[in-house]
Parts: structure tokens; sequence; C-alpha cells
């Protein structure tokens, strides 16, 4: 499919509309404004006239095609370090607020140490599965909302970019497995899952296909990513390879079953014939990548499997061991959700992809590819 790069929001901020407001010229909804500014939704001639007009401008300086443009080299600035912040290294991520007259560059926090987002608070309990809620909004349908569960942190990016087509992911975290049987038992929209077969090497499709019956799932690329060893900064303890796990004066963080990255870990253990009883915090487990992540950086372990994008976000030391597809399972029968196509469309979308792979680790060429 041909991308469209748009110019809509640019200009309508530069004019001084809301978005309201244009839609109300235009004579279209809010909705289709914010779709159309990311991309998701292409105006028919009409539209894209009044769009023009309204804006003062042309519709070529609105719409281009994307293969007709050729990729922005991104900005620098010299920034203000935000005092009190942990050593940055060179990949880590920051935010930026302008201070005064000064740039301010401050790191985001991998673990939330605030209240996250909540529709209801729950009252009472019926059973194990069932249960009673207080909805803090009335009349909300939540029918803008696709529930997604999975390990990859990389899916928050999704979600921003998705938010601008009207559509909001609202985010599980479970391990691949727990993951694919909740979408197996009908209680997801999406599963996130990256499951390696160790006899072909191939990614999530031979699990799949050993879950699902045939042809019941659609497999989506979400992106290449690389898995390996996460040491402390400067890797203090010269850790080479999980052959180093058995050393007496290393300690692990692992993951729980049923996760990729604890799959990774007992298959490189059975090929380098070592017993988990000899690495030290096998049976440690850590609910997620950054989670274990942070436990090296915090010092309480040496190392942790994880991934690349997990180690660059803490400055922190990685050894590369494979490198994985990290794909989006979905039922065929919510394949044409319109939440669902939104997100289908911003996997493909440039600004998403130079997005992720900012991150580092992440090769984002193939999101959005259809793998079954």
């Amino acid at each position: 499919m041909t991308e469209i790069v748009t110019n809509v929001g640019h200009l309508r901020q530069k004019r001084g509309f809301s978005a309201s407001q244009l839609a109300k010229v235009v004579g279209v909804n809010r909705q289709t404004i914010y779709a159309i500014e990311a991309g998701t939704y292409v105006p028919n001639t009409a539209v894209a006239l009044k769009l023009a007009r309204a804006l003062e401008t042309k519709v070529e300086d609105l719409f281009a095609l994307a293969d007709s443009i050729p990729a922005p080299e991104l900005p620098s600035e010299t920034v203000t370090l935000l005092p009190g912040s942990d050593a940055l290294q060179p990949g880590q991520t920051v935010q930026l607020c302008r201070v005064n007259r000064e740039l301010v560059a401050s790191p985001p926090m991998p673990v939330q140490w605030y209240f996250p987002p909540s529709d209801a608070v729950l009252t009472h309990k019926s059973g194990a599965a069932k249960a009673k809620v207080q909805i803090f909004h009335p009349g909300e349908e939540f029918r803008n909302r696709i529930l997604i569960a999975g390990c990859d942190p990389g899916i928050s990016v999704l979600s921003r970019h998705v938010r601008m087509a009207g559509v909001e992911l609202v985010l599980a975290h479970r391990n691949s497995s727990q993951s694919l049987r909740l979408l197996k038992d009908g209680c997801i929209h999406i599963a996130g899952t990256h499951l390696r077969d160790d006899a072909s090497g191939e990614s999530n499709l031979p699990e799949v296909s050993r879950i699902f019956p045939k042809e019941s799932v659609a497999v989506v690329s979400f992106a290449v990513w690389e898995e390996g060893v996460v040491t402390a900064r400067g890797n203090p303890k010269e850790i080479r390879g999980i052959e180093d796990f058995a050393r007496p004066d290393v300690r692990i963080v692992n993951r729980e079953e049923g996760a990729g990255a604890r799959h990774l870990l007992d298959a490189e253990l059975s090929r380098l014939h070592m017993s988990a009883r000899r690495v030290k915090g096998y049976e440690h487990t850590a609910p997620g990548h950054l989670p274990a992540a942070w436990h090296v950086q915090g010092g309480l372990v040496d190392c942790c499997i994880s991934t690349r994008a997990a180690a660059r976000m803490l400055g922190l030391g990685f050894l590369p061991l494979v490198s994985e597809r990290y794909d989006l399972a979905v039922k065929r029968e919510h394949l044409d959700l319109p939440g669902v196509q939104a997100l289908f469309d911003t996997l493909q979308r440039s600004s998403f992809r130079r997005e992720l792979e900012s991150l580092g680790g992440y090769d984002a060429k193939d999101a959005g590819q259809r793998m079954m």
C-alpha cells in the first residue's frame, strides 16, 4: 500500500486551528481530522480541497507520496542535562522541555512511579473470573479500544502512534505463552509473542500452529529485535556469554516460566550441557524485560536475559545471542475491527518505525507484514 505523508497537523497548528474548529469548517468530525493527520485516513478530493482552502494552502502542500520524499535528517541541538540524573550514556533516550531559555533533557523513568490511568474501581469479586466495578465515567462504551497482551515495552510506542487515529490500546503485561493462551480463550484482541522454535529457528509460527486451528489466526510482524545478556555498565564481571553464568561470583535474575527470554536461557544451557542448578539466581524471576534489566541496573544481580532496547534504555552492557521476530497474533474474527485495522496501518508508517528503531535493537522494516 502506498503511504501518504500529510502536513495537515503542522499547518493546522500553525494557523491556530483546533482539531474541532477545523473539522467544523471542513464538514467532518474531529476524529476524522485526527485520522487524516495520523495518515490512517486519506480524504476524498472534496475534503482535501476544503482542507486546503481552510488552511490557505495547496492540496499538494498538504499531502505527498512517501516514496517521493527523502527521509529527513533528524535535527541536533545542544541541551542541558537535568541535574541529579544518573550518568547518561550515548544511545539512551531523553525527554525534552523548554525551561526559560534552556532546552532541558530528562531521562524518562523506565519504571513508572505514578498511578496508572484507570476507568473503574473493583468493589466486589464473584468467584475467580467475575467482579463488580464502579465506573468513573458512566456512559463510556470503551468501543474504541483494543486489548493487547505481550511483554515487549516497544508496544508503548505503537500505542502512542495509534492514539493519533482515535484508537486506544489497553496494554496487559503477559509473557508470550500467557498471551497466546489469553488469545485462545477469547480474552484479548491481540497477543504479542516471541517464542523461537529450537529445531527450525523460526519465530512464533510453529507455536501458533500448534495451539490454534489452521487458518483461525493471522500473524503480523511487529519487529525483529535482539535478545541477549544484559550486564552492568562497563561489564565489571567480564561476562562473555552464558557459560559464565556458572561462575560462583555471577548472579542472574531469570524470567518466569513461559517467557521467551527464559526459553532462550534454557535452550542455551541445554546447548552447553549446563545444569540450571549451577546458575545462581535461576529461580529468582522478574516479570518483564525492563524489570529484569532494572535488577541489573540497581546492582541486585550481575546479568539477565533481555533485549538490546532494555539495556540501552538503562545504559547497560549487552552481549547479543539471537535476533528474533516479535509478532502480533490476531483471531480472524477481529481482523476487520476498525481499531485493529488502524493498528495495522500504523505499523506500516515510517514515523512509527523510525521512533521504534531509535530505541536500539529493533528492525521494523517489515512491521505490518503478514506472516500467517
